[in-house]
């Protein structure tokens, strides 16, 4: 079954507007009493070797340099290089112009190349001009896309543009995968999270995501709640399994495990999975190790003993 086979963009705006509200009050205290469960010792750290295997390593700055996204690449590949056992991240994650250096240095590792682009992370370019940024990175080597919505578009009603515009660079992908960032923080309610998350399956979205991590609010536990329970009911009413991707302000492995458990409690093991899930990040991965030398060795490494990103 396609993604757009029961909602066409004509009627786009009364299926979105249609979609049951959400329960402020009810999601947040659903996401605030996931948080308070606790994992244990040998299931603890089973749950650190996923979260690692789920990191998308990012670097997003104006002075990355390409030493800068090697030594990242090379961290990627092998986490703790005391430890073989240590498994790498899922993905590394670059702008555009950093995509051959990183292509070269992941080669023939299986860390996946994920490039921001649709001029990220505004989104405010015209369509021309994301669709090029969007080929020339799949160009150069990157196997995912993470693409920034309109979200002026989609706050104005203009439902149908963003559809069509994800539907655009959905194909400009060809065989990458897409992960449509809905930039949450700037959505203002969670109907409007579960609309956009909604509009950007329909679209055809290979994965959702909630932020750039370049706004005031990125990632919550109740917005990827919001976000899990649409792909839960998307995948019911469609038969597509579609992914979700939380970035921005995930930085130690106490909250990466709330998110594992909401995954769990939420949609099931179908989604504990870097297949399905990933953590958007840059200083998570170091704290995710050093809590894993803990369980191993009995003490903290100190904050110094992994490289800083």
């Amino acid at each position: 079954m396609t993604a757009t086979a029961s909602v066409g963009s004509s009627d786009l705006r009364s299926f979105l507007r249609g979609l049951p509200g959400v329960d402020k009050v009810g999601v947040e205290a659903r996401a605030a009493a996931l948080g308070t469960r606790s994992v244990k010792t040998s299931a603890k750290a089973t749950a650190i070797d996923l979260a690692i295997r789920m990191v998308d390593l990012t670097t997003l700055e104006g002075a990355d340099t390409p030493g800068k996204v090697r030594a990242l690449c090379a961290k990627g590949r092998r986490p703790d290089p005391a430890d073989p056992g240590c498994p790498p991240v899922a993905a590394i994650c670059v702008y555009p112009a950093m995509v051959p250096v990183a292509a070269a240095a992941l080669a023939g590792s299986g860390v996946h190349l994920a490039s921001v682009a649709t001029a990220f992370p505004s989104g405010q370019a015209p369509l021309d001009v994301k669709l090029a940024d969007t080929r020339s990175a799949v160009e150069a080597g990157a196997d995912e896309i993470d693409m920034v919505i309109s979200r002026g578009a989609f706050l104005a009603g203009d439902y149908d543009r963003v559809f069509d515009e994800i539907v655009a660079v959905k194909e400009a992908c060809g065989s990458a995968h897409l992960k449509v960032i809905l930039e949450t923080g700037e959505l203002a309610t969670y109907d409007n999270v579960r609309r956009a998350s909604w509009l950007a399956m329909l679209a055809g979205a290979d994965f959702i995501k909630t932020s750039t991590g370049k706004v005031a609010v990125n990632a919550t536990l109740p917005i990827t709640l919001v976000m899990l329970e649409a792909v839960r009911d998307f995948r019911d009413r469609h038969g597509r399994q579609v992914g979700v991707k939380p970035a921005g302000g995930i930085k130690n492995t106490k909250d990466a495990i709330k998110y594992l458990v909401m995954i769990n409690e939420t949609v099931g093991d179908d989604w504990l999975s870097p297949d399905w899930f990933r953590f958007g990040a840059s200083s998570l991965l170091n704290d995710l190790l050093m809590q894993r030398t803990k369980l191993a060795t009995g003490h903290y490494a100190g904050p110094d003993y992994f490289t800083l990103d």
